[in-house]
């Protein structure tokens, strides 16, 4: 069974991590091929039901996943005051720099240096549990790292007043 890394503090204070996982199903693994199902008679293709609030915004998903990689990029350099600064209001608001400091490097050391990171489906929508409307993109990365070679690292953002994507939730698992 493969370890569980979170940083609760952000977790618990935000109520973002489960909304996050909710939204998104990790990257698919990379087991054996799937056999071809029997052929059946020509049907139309069902379209997948979204969930409630979430709606197509390209541009929207594009601008969160830049942002959310970005911020990943300074916990990568372990520059973890810069990303709490990069950080959405909410986000610094919850958890203090203090008790960010000493619990991200708890989370991410533990996993060595950066090997690969694939961004997988980023989700858009106008309504997260727990937080007022607004706009919010949430992203799994299947990340590689040196000592733990399959993660799973959810960054859920937010569109700002100002405009900026910024983050508002991490996870690592």
């Amino acid at each position: 069974m493969k370890p569980s890394f979170r940083l609760a503090a952000l977790a618990a204070a935000l109520g973002v991590a489960a909304a996050a996982q909710a939204q998104l199903k990790p990257p698919a693994s990379t087991g054996a091929p799937a056999r071809a199902a029997p052929a059946a008679p020509a049907a139309p293709a069902a379209q997948p039901q979204a969930a409630p609030g979430t709606v197509s915004n390209p541009e929207a998903e594009k601008a969160g996943q830049l942002a959310a990689h970005a911020f990943l990029l300074l916990l990568d350099r372990r520059d973890w005051g810069s990303a709490w600064d990069a950080s959405s209001a909410a986000f610094r608001q919850t958890v203090p720099l203090g008790a960010w400091m000493d619990g991200i490097p708890k989370v991410r050391e533990p996993f060595g240096a950066l090997v690969q990171r694939e961004p997988g489906q980023a989700l858009y929508k106008k309504t997260l549990a727990g937080r007022p409307d607004g706009d919010y993109v949430t992203v799994n990365f299947l990340t590689r790292f040196e000592k733990n070679p399959q993660v799973v690292e959810t960054v859920t953002t937010v569109r700002e007043p100002d405009g900026r994507w910024r983050v508002m939730g991490y996870t690592a698992r």
